[in-house]
């Protein structure tokens, strides 16, 4: 029998300018739902999963709370408005987990097909290890250092990966992170390698 011992934030907060939606990233419609909607589903079905915090837009909070319902979960939930950044959208939901949370994985809800194995798989790493963990895949494109329009080297691919989410932490040493954290982070793995944390790595999708 698994244990529920994990504690799931998803950010769904982005406003999706890059993305040139009409609407917040997570609510962008993908095959008759929206992205936040399939990313639920996939969180819903792990076996460990004890507590859901979801970022979303202050825009959006009922249609955040419409998707949980719909979804299903039967873990403890929460839908709460996210900051300016996702710096600051992570930290109001590390405040928001219950007291005594151990494990937690960040993801963003943009990313919204990762599989149920892989939060298990990274969650099952920070479990074992207690480490950071970041699902990370090789680099296959030729990769330039490029400065203005002048091509100066090509990179080492060898030693690349493209990070993924869900990042997995020890939730007291990613709660400590933020309350330290002097400087803005898209990624809450850099920001735990900023304070000197040792990062792992495990096959990405």
């Amino acid at each position: 029998m698994s244990v529920r011992d994990v504690a799931v934030v998803v950010v769904a907060a982005g406003s999706g300018e890059r993305l040139g939606a009409a609407v917040p990233k997570a609510f962008a419609p993908l095959f008759g739902s929206h992205l936040l909607s399939h990313a639920l589903r996939q969180i819903a079905a792990m076996p460990s999963l004890a507590n859901l915090v979801v970022v979303a837009p202050a825009s959006h909070l009922q249609e955040a709370k419409d998707a949980v319902v719909t979804t299903g979960l039967e873990a403890t939930t929460q839908v709460i408005a996210g900051g300016t950044t996702r710096h600051e959208s992570v930290a109001a939901a590390m405040r928001a987990l219950p007291e005594g949370t151990s494990l937690v994985l960040i993801h963003d809800a943009a990313r919204a097909l990762a599989s149920t194995e892989l939060f298990e798989r990274v969650a099952t790493s920070v479990r074992d290890t207690g480490l950071t963990t970041v699902p990370v895949m090789p680099i296959v494109d030729t990769v330039k250092r490029v400065e203005g329009e002048q091509v100066l080297e090509t990179v080492d691919r060898a030693f690349l990966g493209a990070a993924q989410t869900p990042q997995g932490f020890q939730a007291v040493d990613l709660q400590a992170a933020h309350q330290a954290a002097t400087e803005q982070f898209t990624d809450d793995a850099a920001l735990m390698q900023s304070l000197g944390a040792q990062v792992r790595r495990v096959d990405g999708e």
